[in-house]
């Protein structure tokens, strides 16, 4: 204690000493260092490490196993909605006034609603713009918009399949991307789709991806079904992430995406054959450079005409002597000579 109350005596003399001699030379005091206070990245929660592994790692190879269009959808109904009241996100409000990071966040979120369901409704593409701004505040996505949207943009495998696979390449349609841009603007100023409330993932109901039973199941829009992660970690509670700023819009290199140069061949393609059909025939014609090959079964022996000639095939051969004076008989009625 004596200790604490000496080096107090000794401090206080100085520190009036310094604050002196700084008046004494009419120093203005200096301003304080403005430290910007960078958010620590949050752990993901043990039980939940094996579980995103999941998700991140899904391809179409393991989307149901390779399983066709119907019977994913079989396995998708059969996987039921998960009960209970859907909590509602909180408005992102983040980017609600014009700048660099709302324009670039504008056009990444754009990107998403038009690549992935420029065809689906309106309440369909505001879900998908949910979830790519339910994912901004989730602690196991990234803090920004273009983040979220590009994430492992240069992996074989990505969070959003449209900008790994070479579908940017194509030019957006201008109605539809209109309706896209103003789908993401509402968005971003706030806008909520209430229906998917704090889904996070979501896929086509064509396939049956492997992480799909781990998931909350939420809502069905258009083809896109919705989830949201299990337990506390998929409730609004979860989402504490903080909107990182300083959007990045990767830049896109068609020529990852150039196409394999097609096999030669030593027969013309389909496309310049001329065309020799009846104008009433609305059959097709196989086109070879698809890989499609003919398939012809065999005829069937079960009666008509080929079972006939079969027959009487077989009973030429067991009686050649009575089948060669049928012959000779045969020239002989058309006075034909041997």
């Amino acid at each position: 204690m004596s200790v604490l109350l000496r080096s107090v005596g000794i401090a206080a003399p100085v520190a009036l000493a310094v604050a002196t001699a700084v008046l004494w030379h009419h120093e203005p005091p200096r301003p304080a260092v403005q430290a910007r206070i960078v958010e620590a990245v949050p752990a993901i929660p043990r039980q939940y490490l094996a579980l995103v592994q999941m998700t991140e790692q899904a391809d179409a190879a393991a989307e149901g196993d390779g399983m066709d269009g119907a019977k994913a959808r079989e396995e998708n109904a059969r996987l039921g909605f998960s009960g209970g009241t859907i909590a509602s996100a909180k408005p992102f409000r983040a980017l609600a006034t014009a700048g660099e990071d709302h324009d670039r966040a504008l056009q990444c979120l754009t990107q998403a609603v038009y690549y992935e369901a420029a065809r689906e409704p309106e309440s369909g593409q505001r879900a998908v713009a949910q979830v790519v701004l339910n994912r901004v505040r989730h602690p196991a996505f990234a803090k920004t918009v273009c983040g979220v949207v590009y994430q492992r943009f240069d992996a074989s495998v990505c969070q959003f399949s449209f900008v790994c696979d070479g579908s940017l390449a194509r030019h957006p349609l201008p109605d539809l991307w209109s309706r896209a841009k103003r789908i993401a603007a509402d968005a971003l100023a706030g806008r909520v789709e209430k229906e998917v409330g704090t889904a996070t993932h979501y896929h086509a109901d064509y396939v049956f991806p492997r992480w799909a039973p781990h998931l909350a199941k939420l809502a069905q829009l258009g083809a896109h079904i919705f989830y949201r992660w299990p337990g506390g970690w998929g409730l609004p509670g979860a989402f504490t992430g903080r909107y990182a700023g300083g959007e990045h819009i990767p830049a896109f290199d068609p020529s990852r995406f150039a196409t394999v140069a097609e096999p030669a061949i030593d027969y013309p393609p389909v496309a310049a054959l001329p065309e020799r059909r009846a104008s009433n025939d609305v059959g097709g014609r196989m086109d070879p450079t698809k890989g499609w090959k003919l398939s012809i079964p065999d005829p069937s022996t079960s009666g008509g005409a080929l079972s006939d000639m079969l027959a009487r095939q077989q009973t030429a051969a067991q009686q050649p002597a009575k089948s060669l004076a049928l012959a000779a008989d045969d020239h002989l009625s058309q006075k034909v000579q041997p």
